[in-house]
């Protein structure tokens, strides 16, 4: 990657608009996959020459091509129950796992890669993540007895997927799990017998996965829920997963700290040595479009703990987290054009 420094990224997902929602919902998709395929290629396009117009230095491709940032996982396997609930698209495994269409992932990043100079990012559910939100204790019992066992049977397949990844010339690969940042807040805790043990499951199936990974950028991306305009579910610094980050086989972590809840910046000196971190420095929940100057003053508190060459600037979060999400595309447009803003900025000062 040939980065500048504090390069402005996105997190991952982006805003969508009708037409893109449509190409995705099966009830409203072009019948014939050319006509999708190609609506869909379009759409890409726009998305990657918004966030280049922007002034980006690490773009995706929105996560146009998904249902859900997690629902890829029943694209590249078979296994999965669909089914629409409240408007929002709900997955649960109900059949053993088959890795039909390896390399999905890899193919959305040779298209993004066709279509752009930038470094590009490309994101994947953590196994974690996915038990939490697709198993179910009677639907999914007669294919996998335990949440465990489907996490286990998840390993290789997301395994794969990053290798495919960083074959297909993806500079950076993301992994998502909110669910791991929520154990920050003492009532989410009290949800379980044993958190810790929550948080070491998590910890130990992202390392399965990227152990012995090079070539390519690992990232972990933790966030407390974005629930867009209603803001967010838990509340806390990172504390109380500090041991959880410092073992786990990332180069980079992706951190929100925008709003409110989400604690001191002293913990970013407890991270491995060298670590880069995608410093949240952008709300990506509320209507305000936060002034350059104000971004400049978050990553300069950072760099009270960081030195320049460890911080990527981003927004709290992706635009569009769940298929339901709407955020509208040109306050997002805004609020990436002055993260550049700011980013040229710092540039100036502590280049």
């Amino acid at each position: 990657m040939n980065t500048p420094l504090f390069p402005a990224s996105v997190v991952g997902s982006m805003p969508r608009s009708q037409f893109v929602r449509d190409l995705l919902d099966p009830a409203t998709a072009p019948e014939d996959p050319a006509v999708l395929n190609r609506r869909m290629d379009a759409a890409v396009d726009y998305i990657v020459s918004l966030q280049e117009a922007a002034g980006l230095d690490v773009v995706s491709d929105g996560e146009y091509r998904r249902r859900s940032y997690i629902g890829i996982i029943a694209d590249v396997a078979s296994g999965f129950h669909l089914e629409r609930k409240d408007g929002v698209w709900w997955h649960t495994v109900v059949d053993r796992l088959d890795h039909t269409l390896p390399g999905l992932a890899a193919r959305e990043a040779e298209y993004l890669k066709s279509r752009t100079d930038r470094t590009i990012k490309v994101c994947l559910p953590s196994p974690y993540l996915l038990a939490q939100r697709m198993w179910d204790p009677e639907r999914s019992a007669t294919a996998y007895p335990t949440r465990v066992d489907f996490m286990d049977a998840l390993v290789p397949i997301l395994r794969e997927e990053v290798q495919l990844l960083r074959k297909a010339g993806a500079d950076i690969v993301q992994f998502d799990d909110p669910h791991l940042c929520l154990f920050v807040d003492d009532q989410v805790r009290k949800e379980y017998d044993d958190p810790d043990a929550e948080i070491e499951l998590c910890v130990d199936h992202l390392n399965r996965i990227l152990d012995g990974i090079d070539r390519i950028t690992r990232c972990i991306h933790l966030c407390r829920r974005n629930k867009g305009r209603s803001g967010w579910v838990g509340e806390g610094g990172y504390g109380p997963i500090l041991p959880a980050l410092q073992s786990l086989n990332v180069d980079q972590y992706v951190m929100e700290f925008t709003i409110p809840v989400a604690g001191d910046l002293d913990v970013l000196r407890e991270l491995p040595e060298g670590s880069q971190v995608g410093l949240g420095c952008v709300d990506c929940r509320g209507e305000v479009i936060d002034p350059v100057d104000e971004i400049v003053d978050r990553v300069e508190s950072a760099l009270e703990h960081l030195s320049p060459n460890q911080i990527y600037l981003n927004p709290d979060c992706g635009f569009a987290p769940g298929n339901a999400a709407d955020i509208p595309i040109d306050e997002a447009y805004s609020k990436l054009c002055n993260e550049a803003k700011a980013a040229a900025v710092l540039r100036e000062r502590h280049g």
